[in-house]
């Protein structure tokens, strides 16, 4: 069980402690607390999957070589220029010359080979290996260049170099990549970025505090004195700290978003993600190695039903893996409810297969779910499994599942579309608007919803922008009221 920090009270009844919420807030002042359902596992861009961990990377502790505007679009950041080679298969970055790591030693061109060529090597662990692939010489003539170059001639900028953070060498670099999920760094992490670290208490809180040197071109020290992360897994401990001023911000359940709307304080900041939920059918093993049968469940869903009654509304209807505001995404043809085709597909057969899930709850989304398809002819038993047992079940190598519910986190590269099919057991193009076209055809997934962020924060936080980016794009020019 997750303990919360001390300082933070579990209000009985939020709407009594409403009165006080105020006077706390303003005691804070330039402070803002930001609730994490879990532990930010770790502020190592080579080992981090937690999406909140990864943005305090990219936005608060260190710098990348570029970043995504709110258009999509990547501009430079650590790196001030880039150029392409005439063939596309050489790519050159400048590099700002005044930023610093938070002890004093520079930030060079050494320090970005260094944690691409980790990132590279399959024995660091880095989520994304596959998308470096192309990536075969990083050179460095000097401290503010680096050169990559490319097997292949490119179609734009990698994504992946706007994600993977930039990290120290002359503190790394003797960790051998094998052992880097225990480096000490990693827990006290010495940054470059306009925040820099102060303290982590595990399962509690990370602290950061504005980094007043960082420098101008990058636009400046933040706004803010400190930003801190708070860990708080009950959601009613969210809604009660939040009504009472304890916390500035938390990711709320969606039916909780008009309670916050009532308190005038409080605003829910609702914006579109990179996550999107389906069951993945296991097309190795029966009942759906057939794909008439992986098409009649797709055509038993009610997607509407299910954003309306399960969401509130926070959420869109999905048929492929890619939201419609992400670039790159190729509209396919609608899935209808459509109980009796999938009636006629199954010829009258009831067919039984196992619904992984994770949790220990009520399962409100599976039930809905199992509910529709044993409409048209599925027998559905539903088996909710802890994290670690789910993801060994599911992600392993064995593949022991026949279905499965999951939430797939994107990119903008789309590189996840791939990655999906593979789960599935389906070969699908490389190119993203092939694949997505492959996932229309094969039904390897039946997908049911892009996800909305739906996030509570205090009004007297100014500047923020939540978007496709995720939570923290603009938290360097987040302002708190006193």
């Amino acid at each position: 069980m997750t303990r919360l920090p001390t300082w933070l009270p579990i209000v009985a009844a939020a709407a009594a402690a409403c009165a006080a919420g105020g006077a706390r807030a303003e005691r804070r002042g330039a402070t803002v607390l930001y609730a994490s359902g879990a532990d930010l596992q770790s502020m190592n861009p080579l080992i981090t999957v937690h999406p909140l961990a990864k943005q305090v990377q990219r936005y608060v502790l260190l710098t990348t070589l570029a970043r995504y505007d709110s258009a999509l679009i990547p501009r430079p950041y650590l790196a001030r220029v880039w150029r392409w080679s005439p063939d596309q298969r050489i790519l050159t970055f400048t590099l700002h010359r005044t930023v610093r790591w938070h002890d004093g030693r520079p930030t060079t061109a050494r320090d970005v080979a260094w944690t691409l060529n980790a990132a590279r090597n399959p024995d660091s662990g880095y989520p994304r290996l596959a998308e470096l692939a192309e990536i075969f010489f990083v050179d460095t003539p000097n401290d503010s260049t680096v050169v990559l170059r490319f097997a292949e001639p490119q179609t734009g900028f990698p994504d992946a170099l706007t994600d993977l953070a930039v990290l120290p060498a002359h503190l790394l670099d003797t960790v051998p990549l094998p052992l880097l999920r225990r480096a000490a760094w990693n827990a006290a992490p010495v940054g470059n970025g306009p925040f820099r670290f102060v303290a982590h208490e595990p399962n509690r809180r990370w602290v950061f505090e504005a980094n007043p040197d960082f420098p101008q071109a990058l636009g400046g020290p933040p706004r803010l004195a400190r930003f801190i992360v708070v860990v708080v897994d009950e959601p009613t401990t969210k809604l009660a700290a939040l009504a009472a001023g304890e916390l500035d911000f938390a990711g709320i359940q969606p039916a909780h978003a008009d309670y916050v709307r009532a308190d005038p304080r409080l605003h829910v900041v609702d914006f579109p993600l990179l996550l999107t939920y389906g069951i993945v059918f296991n097309t190795r093993r029966p009942p759906f190695d057939d794909a008439a049968v992986r098409l009649a469940a797709a055509l038993a869903l009610d997607r509407r039903e299910i954003i309306d009654g399960y969401l509130f509304g926070f959420g869109q209807p999905a048929d492929g893996p890619v939201p419609p505001e992400a670039p790159g995404y190729v509209a396919p043809r609608p899935l209808p409810t459509a109980p009796d085709s999938a009636r006629r597909l199954l010829h009258g057969r009831r067919v039984a297969f196992e619904l992984l899930t994770v949790g220990s709850g009520e399962a409100a989304l599976e039930q809905m779910v199992q509910a529709r398809l044993h409409d048209v002819g599925f027998d559905v038993t539903i088996r909710q499994l802890e994290l670690s047992t789910f993801l060994d079940r599911v992600y392993g190598s064995r593949r022991e599942f026949a279905a499965a519910v999951v939430g797939v986190t994107g990119d903008l590269a789309l590189g996840h579309v791939a990655t999906l099919a593979q789960l599935a057991g389906v070969r699908v193009p490389r190119d993203p608007a092939a694949a997505q076209r492959a996932f229309a055809q094969l039904h390897p997934v039946a997908f049911l919803y892009h996800a909305r962020g739906v996030v509570a924060m205090n009004r007297r936080v100014q500047g923020v922008r939540m978007d496709l980016r995720g939570d923290l794009p603009t938290v360097a020019l987040w302002q708190a009221a006193p």
